[in-house]
């Protein structure tokens, strides 16, 4: 038997792609305005060889970027399978991202009818991991890690939950770490006047405005802090939470701005009601003096916009919840005991009032975030892909260098 000729070129080309997984990424996506769509937007383009599958919102009417090659309709149960079973003939592995409010269902247990039918095997990257769970979100929640060839989580105390809680084989978890962008550690003072905001000591939180964040602490917080501090402004950047506007309206974000009036504090505070790409929240977050995490559930075990905040070496203080215990540990942010404005103010008080503290945290928190940056987590994301690929990956053969002459 004649054996296959190939050109050096075409060899060459074969080597570098025999180890390339196709990943088909089943999420909410740009422009959808969420955590999440922005999360898999930034991962899948650092992971290389992608194929997009969205969940559809039934009220989002803006059209997907080329990318987005499959859409499932949240509320239409047919869809879900019938979007496994063609992923067949097109992916290696599918990276299923969960949050309970995205996917269908009650308790989102569509989810479990999407991996049902797939014939290819899936990684679930779980972006909430209750500590109280309903009945039906610890089934959900238990069945879909039961049948995923492998789940992430991004903290090890998401990692302790699953384990303690839902009974996961922690041999089964892999913990990679909330990405973040590759940002330069810069002085405040030189972003400020480009944002309106010179001569200010600036207090920032961002991300989609719904109960749980904890404002209503941080506001209760800074009349002592305005006191000591009188060019104190706090800023708070996101929309309402899509679905949250859909039922209620603006009624949360009327209640915050009605405490704000309350306590004289309309000179210094400041809601950015849009949503910001990625080049402006990068100014703010560069503006700011201080990140506040002032979230009321201790049991939270990832929050995206604080992951951003260390990537731009921001100090943060923060209610002593689960992933701000773990993240910033060993001098890298402040902790304060949750529900009391007082100790929440003084934390404040004693970052805004040294130069050198708040300028050592902001650099270990930029150094540990380092390993959060986006390419160095799609890297960790394509090697579990790789590995649980195995034998249903497509590998073209290597030949010898000899043959691909001859």
């Amino acid at each position: 038997m004649e054996r296959p000729v190939f050109g050096r070129a075409v060899l060459v080309s074969f080597v570098r792609s025999r180890a390339i997984v196709r990943t088909a990424f089943v999420s909410t996506y740009p422009p959808r305005r969420c955590g999440i769509a922005s999360f898999t937007h930034e991962l899948a383009a650092a992971t290389g060889d992608r194929e997009i599958v969205v969940l559809h919102p039934p009220e989002q009417t803006a059209s997907y970027p080329i990318e987005v090659h499959h859409r499932i309709r949240k509320d239409q149960p047919e869809d879900y399978v019938h979007t496994a079973r063609s992923l067949d003939a097109c992916v290696d592995v599918v990276s299923i991202q969960h949050d309970f409010g995205i996917w269908g269902g009650e308790d989102g247990a569509d989810v479990l009818e999407f991996v049902r039918a797939l014939r290819v095997p899936a990684i679930a990257t779980l972006h909430t991991v209750p500590g109280k769970p309903t009945p039906g979100q610890h089934a959900v929640l238990s069945d879909l890690v039961a049948r995923a060839e492998a789940t992430v989580v991004m903290s090890q105390s998401a990692a302790t939950l699953l384990t303690r809680t839902y009974g996961v084989d922690g041999r089964r978890v892999t913990i990679i770490p909330h990405g973040v962008p590759d940002l330069p550690l810069v002085d405040p003072e030189t972003v400020k006047p480009s944002l309106g905001l010179a001569g200010r000591q600036v207090l920032l939180s961002f991300g989609l405005l719904r109960p749980g964040k904890g404002y209503e602490l941080a506001l209760d917080a800074l009349p002592a802090v305005v006191a000591a501090n009188p060019t104190a402004l706090y800023v708070v950047v996101g929309p309402t939470e899509p679905e949250l506007l859909r039922i209620e309206g603006e009624a949360l974000r009327q209640a915050l701005l009605a405490q704000t009036q309350r306590l004289g504090l309309e000179n210094h505070v400041r809601f950015i009601d849009r949503f910001i790409g990625r080049v402006e929240l990068t100014r703010w977050l560069e503006a700011a003096d201080i990140f506040v995490a002032p979230y009321p559930d201790l049991d939270q075990t990832v929050s995206g916009s604080m992951s951003y905040a260390l990537g731009a070496g921001r100090p943060v203080v923060a209610t002593s919840f689960a992933y701000a215990a773990e993240l910033l540990a060993d001098g890298r942010g402040i902790l304060v005991s949750p529900a009391s404005p007082a100790r929440l103010a003084s934390a404040l008080n004693r970052v805004l009032a040294n130069d050198d503290l708040r300028a050592a945290t902001g650099r270990r928190a930029h150094e540990h975030s380092r390993r959060m940056v986006w390419s160095a987590v799609g890297s960790e994301y394509g090697r579990l892909f790789a590995q649980v690929a195995g034998s249903k990956r497509m590998m073209v053969p290597t030949l010898p260098l000899a043959a691909a002459t001859a």
